[in-house]
């Protein structure tokens, strides 16, 4: 069964936090950057905005962190609950056994 959403499956959410994940370090440099860039005195009420910028998205990263530890141990539950990681071994035993000798 095909998911209809992106979010359908553990894998593809966690695809989608680990994409975030990347804007949002992306997004981290662009900020230390420009707060790099401020340096003229009257810029000093700029500077606090992007500083606060850079805070919430720290925080938001540590969020994702934390997200991405989640949709793991759920996927590693999916697993034991379903027998997942037997069915593999038992896939892949039988396929090794199918494979001609060269």
């Amino acid at each position: 069964m095909e998911p209809e959403t992106p979010f359908d499956s553990i894998e593809s959410a966690q695809q989608f936090v680990e994409l975030l994940c990347e804007a949002i370090e992306e997004a981290r440099r662009e900020i230390d950057e420009e707060i790099a860039r401020t340096t003229a005195p009257g810029d000093e009420r700029r500077k606090q905005a992007l500083q606060l910028v850079a805070y919430n998205l720290a925080k938001l990263a540590m969020h994702m962190g934390t997200s991405r530890r989640i949709l793991n141990d759920l996927r590693t539950l999916r697993r034991l609950l379903l027998n997942e990681r037997e069915l593999e071994r038992a896939t892949m035993t039988a396929a090794a056994g199918d494979e001609p000798d060269a």
